[in-house]
């Protein structure tokens, strides 16, 4: 389909609202770019008769997506590189994509293979390619001792929810000498979507969305499970975030932690507190993320904001994102902090 940048615009427009479940499309796609709806509807046609969408009804559209899976058994193939698995079976589906998706590609698959190859201990894995014209997914299952139950074992962590929430944080590995902890953390920043299942448990920088990952869980599943889902036409550039987390010399020196993800209800208990400070010394600035969270506990935030701090006046401290509710109990414990330092 030969289309002008703003054709490629409406088309893409028309395609997301599709994805959207839109159940007006021609009307949203006539309003947003002033164009009648018999030009919307001679682009649906196009679409439809180039195979990128497919009509379900009338004014019922959805994108057309093509899967693939491949199954191997690690050590009877001798597959011992990320590069085999990724050049013979996944490079061909993001070929066409922008250089700047390549790369993110690239750096995401290897590191989650890695993973696989390494540490796992893994038997087998499956990959399972889903790929339309907006979006590309892939989904890692290997039927290994369990990531979260590595890392818990490792450290002798009381449960894996604290796997978890270590994860978040970045710089957790069990093999120091030959790996950072850095791929969970920035593999799970620069996708679109990006889900981790194991022992039951989820691990997600997205905000939850059950339809994402419950098909994933899986009470007889001992293995890991890995989702990662990028935009086709996605802006994002790998420096951009490896920038955010890092100084002027490159170091991992910043961290944020998304607090809906790790909380099933508001965070209240000085415990709680005690355990997402845990290992906050290797950072120099950390990012409290409020999102979707409807109240804070006096106990959690004194831990966090004010006895925390003291003990670590060199770390940075920036809570963002917080309702009227959590502004004033954070300005409550901090003009207490205040009071106590006159």
């Amino acid at each position: 389909m030969k289309i002008t940048d703003k054709k490629r615009d409406i088309i893409l427009y028309i395609l997301n609202k599709i994805e959207q479940n839109d159940k007006s499309i021609s009307k949203s796609v006539s309003e947003n770019f002033s164009i009648n709806q018999n030009t919307v509807h001679t682009y649906i046609n196009e679409l439809v008769n180039e195979n990128i969408i497919r009509r379900i009804k009338r004014g019922t559209y959805e994108l057309v997506t093509t899967k693939n899976e491949y199954s191997f058994n690690i050590k009877e193939e001798n597959i011992k590189s990320d590069v085999y698995i990724y050049s013979h079976y996944i490079e061909g589906f993001i070929k066409e994509t922008g250089e700047n998706v390549k790369k993110i590609w690239i750096y995401v698959l290897s590191e989650m293979l890695n993973n696989v190859l390494e540490h796992s201990e893994a038997e087998n894995l499956r990959v399972t390619i889903e790929k339309n014209y907006l979006n590309t997914k892939v989904i890692f299952w290997d039927d290994g001792i369990g990531i979260f139950n590595k890392i818990k074992n490792y450290f002798d962590y009381d449960e894996i929810d604290e796997v978890v929430y270590e994860l978040f944080k970045g710089k957790l590995t069990t093999d120091k000498k030959n790996h950072s902890g850095e791929g969970i953390f920035f593999s799970s920043r620069i996708m679109d979507k990006f889900v981790i299942v194991s022992s039951n448990k989820v691990f997600s920088s997205n905000k939850y969305d059950d339809n994402m990952f419950l098909n994933l869980l899986d009470d007889e599943f001992d293995g890991t499970c890995v989702l990662m889902e990028l935009s086709n036409f996605s802006n994002k550039k790998m420096n951009d975030v490896f920038g955010t987390y890092t100084d002027e010399v490159g170091d991992f020196t910043k961290t944020s932690i998304p607090m809906k993800n790790i909380f099933d209800a508001s965070p209240i208990s000085r415990s709680q507190a005690k355990r997402v400070c845990d290992r906050l010394e290797n950072f120099k600035e950390v990012v409290f993320d409020f999102s979707d969270v409807e109240w804070m506990g006096q106990g959690f935030a004194h831990q966090v904001f004010v006895v925390f701090s003291n003990q670590n006046p060199k770390i940075k401290l920036i809570p963002i994102n917080m309702n009227e509710d959590v502004k004033k109990m954070y300005n409550h414990v901090m003009i207490s902090k205040e009071k106590a330092d006159e």
